[in-house]
Formats: C-alpha cells, structure tokens, sequence
C-alpha cells in the first residue's frame, strides 16, 4: 500500500509552501487509496511549541485534510539513537570535534583559495585514543555520516531522469554535539519504521534525498520514491521566500478565503492542467495525477485565488456552507444566499450584504427631489414579484429617466452601491419599511 507523510516542524503557522506539500501527498495518497501520516518533527525543544503543532493541526484539518496516523518525532530518540550505533558499527558515521566557529573559519579559507566550502574531514584521521583523549577534557562531539563519493542515481516522480555526485557534498551533520537528531538521519529512521513508501516535498530538499539515499542503503534498506516539486514563485517569478509570512493559512482565512479555492488552485498550478475551481475535496482527488507535475516555477497569484473564491461562492449551494455560515449569527436563510452569493468574493461579504438588506447603510445619493418621488411612486399594495417593475415604471413616468438614469440612481438610494444583487428579488428582501426607511433619509 502507498504511504506517504507530511512532516512539519511545529515551529511556526502554516504558509502555502509547506500546505501545498501536505496537499500534494495528501492527493497523492487518497487517489491511490493509500495512507496519509503526519508527523510532527519535534526534536528542536527550543523551537517548538505545542501551540503552534495544535495550530497546525487546526490548519489542515480546516482545509479537509484527515491524517490516517499521527506521530512525533519526540516520542522516538531510541530509534534514532539505536540507528546512529548501527553507522558507527557500519564505519558510516563518525564523531567530530570542530566548533561552529573553527568550521566557520575553514569554509572562509576554502572560498578564500578558490574551493567549495565542503568539510575536509579531517575528524576522520583522530585515532580512538585521540577520540577518548577529547571526550575526557570535556569536550562533546557533533557526528556525521559518511558519503560515499559517488554517483546517486533515481527517477524522480516529478523531475524524471535524476543524479547527484556526492563528492560536491559535506558529510551531513545527523546528530549534534548537544544531543539533538538532525533531520537528515531522524527523517530516514521514521520513513523505515513506518513503512513509508513516497516522498514528495520540495526541490530544495533534492542534495538531501541524495544523502538520504545512501542513509537508508546504510541502514540496510531500499530508498522510498522520491518526488520534488518546483518551488512557489509570486506573480513576478520572484520567490516566495521573503513574503511567506504574509501568506500563512490563518492569514488567508483571516481575509476570507475558503479552503477549497485554496486546495482548488495549489492542486493545480504547476501541472498540465487548467486551474478551476472544485467543489469539494473528493473532485480533486479523482483529477489528481503526480505525473502531471512540471520542472516550471508555478506562480501563486492572490488575485487567481480571489477569482476562484468568487467563483466557490457562486457555485456553493446554502446547505453545504450553512454550517460556516452560522459563525456569523445572522439567521441567513436559503433565500438570503441565493440573492448575494453571486456578489460575493470574500466569507466576509456574506456580512456586508446582510447590513446592506437589513442594517444601516451609509448616505450616498443626495438627489432629494428623487427620492421623494420614488417614495410616491412606491406601490402601496403588498410586495410580491411584479413590484419592482410596478415601480419602476411609475416611475420612469414621473421622473422622465430611463435606463441607467433611472436604475443608478434608484439602486444608490437603497443600497448604497453601484452594483449588487438583481433589484427585483432584492427588494422583496429588504421589505417596505426598510425601503421606505432608506428613501426618507434626510428628506
């Protein structure tokens, strides 16, 4: 069975970097009716917080998306410690003793002479007296995992044809001299305990994949599918790097932007498909093909994504967000929707029409002669479906305008607008009283 997983470090909210790689392995798993895992990489104690994993946690589940299983990286040092003793036997790890500031000064004497600042292993000529010798002064060593200095070869799910040569690589850093499991070895150690299958993640990870090849054959085990995908651009081609904050999935939802117009554009941009919006998750899935994936920079643009939010709140019927809309207390009926879900581009224009039909709503026309007619030529009799064009005959009548003369500035002096809702079914929402309310201010 597929197994994949998505492994964040509870050190921060969610942005749409790391959630479209969730994403990504959450599609690929459901479409093949695989096992989605989240595991939470927790080893930082200084980094991470709980709050942030529940606010992680809160984040996918409110964009629809279910793990299958749940682990922590914490809760598995053992695991990690047993793995390091094993390439160690195996000569493919091996303690060091530099500081950061000694490794410091070799890299800038390395780019000084011309070189690449890669780690000249020279812990590897300590003897075992010489490695007792150190620990006896106290001192605590950080350890690395030996490369082999060779070619890593595999087919991406995304690149295609891919290669590595390990001899443009330092000797990966796996655990550190403050005891702390480096993600390098942590990562593999999970992915064979529990089975997992695929990784997708992003192409900034692909001199890790190489090196983590080697860790899983050092381990005694073959190497997942591997799978990177482009990175995120804006709408520039500039990365997303320096904005990413600006772009987290609590901020997105602060604005009003519904999850699956989210899920609905990251699913898709970067693949040979067209971008459009879905109506819920399984639709997604069922279109969701890794092959399609491309070697371009797909670029996230906001206003793509406030299109595709229009687009959601024109197709959504009231019984399937009626549960979102009761977080606003506003009693909306199935009718309400209908009239004001083609005008809406945000959750929070739900609110501003609810104000526009029944609330207060600021003086814009000052056409006093207007509205005094249009408060005569009000039919008296009970409203119903022929009163908006009652009324508007009468008083095209009375006024002598017609057309735009006549429906601007009608449409002004009740709501406000230059645009909205068709008038007809819009007046039967707001009633007499709120009509009558509305021409009589300030008259």
């Amino acid at each position: 069975m597929i197994k994949v997983r998505f492994a964040p470090s509870p050190t921060g909210y969610l942005h749409i970097g790391n959630f479209r790689t969730a994403l990504v392995n959450f599609l690929f798993a459901k479409s093949k009716n695989g096992h989605f895992m989240l595991r939470i990489d927790d080893t930082d104690d200084e980094r991470s917080s709980k709050e942030y994993e529940y606010a992680i946690k809160e984040d996918l589940t409110w964009m629809n998306i279910n793990w299958d299983s749940l682990e922590r990286q914490s809760s598995r040092l053992l695991s990690y410690n047993e793995a390091l003793e094993t390439l160690l036997e195996k000569k493919r790890a091996y303690p060091c003793f530099e500081t950061a500031e000694e490794l410091s000064l070799k890299r800038k004497s390395q780019l000084t002479s011309g070189k690449p600042p890669i780690y000249d292993r020279s812990a590897l000529k300590l003897s075992d007296s010489d490695i007792a010798d150190l620990k006896l002064k106290g001192k605590k060593p950080h350890y690395r995992f030996l490369l082999n200095h060779e070619d890593v070869n595999w087919n991406d799910l995304v690149k295609g044809e891919s290669k590595y040569n390990m001899s443009n690589l330092s000797d990966p850093v796996i655990l550190r001299e403050d005891g702390r499991v480096i993600y390098t070895l942590a990562s593999v150690v999970d992915d064979i305990q529990f089975g997992v299958t695929d990784i997708l993640r992003g192409e900034d990870h692909m001199t890790n994949s190489a090196a983590q090849i080697q860790l899983f054959e050092a381990l005694g085990s073959l190497s997942p599918k591997m799978g990177h995908l482009s990175l995120l651009t804006d709408n520039t081609g500039s990365g997303l790097s320096k904005r990413i904050g600006s772009l987290s999935l609590r901020e997105l939802r602060s604005q009003g932007f519904q999850p699956m117009a989210i899920s609905s554009l990251l699913a898709k941009i970067g693949t040979s498909d067209s971008i459009d919006i879905f109506r819920n998750m399984k639709q997604i899935v069922k279109s969701f093909d890794i092959s399609k994936f491309g070697n371009s920079k797909p670029k996230f643009d906001q206003t793509e994504l406030s299109a595709l939010n229009s687009k959601f709140f024109q197709l959504v019927d009231y019984k399937d967000i009626s549960h979102q809309l009761n977080i606003l207390d506003l009693k909306i009926t199935n009718e309400f929707w209908n009239l004001i879900r083609g005008n809406i581009n945000d959750f929070y224009d739900v609110k501003f029409w609810w104000n526009i039909v029944y609330g207060d709503i600021k003086e814009v026309s000052n056409d006093l002669a207007f509205k005094k007619l249009a408060l005569q030529t009000l039919p008296k009799e009970r409203f119903d479906k022929n009163t908006w064009s009652v009324w508007t005959n009468s008083l095209m009548k009375e006024s002598g305008k017609k057309g735009k003369e006549l429906f601007k500035p009608l449409r002004l002096c009740l709501t406000g607008q230059s645009n909205g809702p068709e008038m007809a079914n819009l007046v039967l929402m707001m009633g007499k009283d709120k009509i009558k309310e509305r021409l009589n201010k300030n008259n």
